[in-house]
């Protein structure tokens, strides 16, 4: 809708200001006009009906008097409204354009690669705390993500580096005639393409993994059945090595909202971390408890090679290696806990991981809400 005048490019406060003055007015004008056609009309039937009728002149006097005395007093009322209207509709309107142009610049700044903007709720009503609130919201996802993608270029250039490297040497010992294609050689170049291959699985893997909270299907489930179906998953390639894999489930657990599928991933990737250093005759155990919060707690504890007090919070930290122990040849690329820690966040719990140090075994606790 144009208002008459309206030009092209009027603010919001301009539109806004006309379009509540042009109601002021309207109702100013319907109150005199109606006062005036109808006030009289009903004073002249009380004077009648006083028996007055009698004397004209007294009449007319009083009529007039009435008409006078009623034209000042809805001037003075509409006038006083009108100024008041129009001071509140300027306050507001400027209010309103001044938040509105706030987010207005945040969101240019935004575009222009600034994700650190933020506004201010404007306390205008629920709604435009809403609307600041959800900008913030949607500023905070983009510079979480960005941040994301910064830390993933970074860790793939770091782990590149030396598989391409190798791989550029040996090319380069084969072109100068230094080096001969044997079969060892062919070997080190597979290897190391093969280890380039994983390393790209794995960041593709991590990726799902830390933006799973938009995907995942969650169901009550019951926390036996978790470690059952991780045990399942595992047993035989923990009978081929030799270690030892036992189940124990507290009586009476809650269920826990899971998405089974991530679950079993991240179970699953504990179960391989543990084995992975865990010497053969060791053992590696899984349990449901409660913890005394109430909240229920899934371990995986291995007898196997520990980890150092100051190196517990690091673990999880995509690219990671605790040390010589947990390296390349015995591990992958160092994204199996990383995995696990984005997938239990986004089941909204926890992960931590304990040892007494190296040469003790380990553990790793997940605890979860339970359902409902």
């Amino acid at each position: 809708m144009r208002w008459p005048g309206d030009a092209p490019g009027r603010g919001l406060a301009g539109r806004l200001l006309a379009a509540l003055a042009l109601v002021v007015v309207t109702g100013g004008l319907t109150a005199w006009v109606v006062a005036g056609a109808v006030g009289p009309a009903i004073f002249h039937q009380h004077m009648v009906e006083a028996g007055t009728e009698a004397d004209p002149t007294a009449v007319q006097h009083a009529e007039e008097a009435f008409r006078s005395a009623s034209a000042l007093a809805l001037g003075i009322a509409l006038a006083a409204a009108v100024l008041a209207s129009l001071a509140v509709s300027v306050f507001l309107t400027r209010r309103i354009a001044s938040s509105l142009g706030t987010l207005s610049a945040a969101t240019t700044r935004i575009a222009a690669g600034r994700l650190d903007s933020r506004v201010a709720r404007p306390s205008l009503g629920a709604e435009f705390d809403q609307l600041a609130d959800a900008f913030n919201d949607m500023a905070r996802q983009l510079e979480n993500g960005d941040a994301l993608r910064q830390r993933l270029l970074a860790d793939v250039a770091h782990e590149v580096r030396t598989p391409v490297a190798v791989i550029g040497a040996y090319l380069e010992g084969l072109e100068d005639g230094v080096t001969t294609l044997t079969p060892e050689t062919v070997s080190v170049l597979r290897d190391q393409g093969a280890r380039l291959a994983r390393l790209a699985t794995d960041l593709a893997a991590v990726t799902r993994a830390e933006e799973g909270a938009r995907s995942l299907v969650l169901a009550p489930t019951a926390p036996g059945t978790l470690l059952s179906a991780a045990h399942a998953g595992a047993r035989s390639a923990y009978a081929l090595a030799g270690v030892d894999l036992t189940v124990d489930v507290d009586p009476g657990l809650p269920t826990v909202d899971a998405d089974t599928d991530r679950m079993s991933q991240v179970l699953g990737n504990l179960l391989d971390n543990a084995l992975r250093h865990t010497p053969r005759g060791g053992s590696v155990r899984l349990r449901a408890q409660r913890t005394g919060t109430g909240r229920v707690r899934l371990s995986v504890a291995d007898t196997g090679d520990g980890i150092d007090s100051d190196q517990l919070d690091l673990v999880f930290e995509r690219f990671y290696r605790v040390d010589t122990a947990r390296d390349r040849d015995r591990g992958g690329a160092g994204i199996g806990l990383a995995i696990v820690r984005a997938l239990v966040h986004a089941h909204g719990g926890t992960v931590v991981a304990r040892s007494a140090g190296a040469g003790t075994g380990s553990t790793f606790d997940i605890d979860l809400p339970p359902a409902g």
